[in-house]
């Protein structure tokens, strides 16, 4: 089953995108452009 999951840059914490994952143990960490820094950088899974 899959889970509804936001993303948040690493560099300024703004929550940006929302993506499905189905793993549970990790957080997921993609590499997406950020409208606030105006840069591609880390965002990483929150809960």
């Amino acid at each position: 089953m899959r889970k509804k999951v936001t993303l948040a840059c690493t560099q300024c914490g703004s929550r940006n995108y929302t993506t499905m994952s189905k793993k549970e143990a990790e957080r997921l960490e993609l590499k997406k452009h950020c409208d606030h820094c105006q840069a591609h950088t880390v965002h990483r899974e929150t809960r």
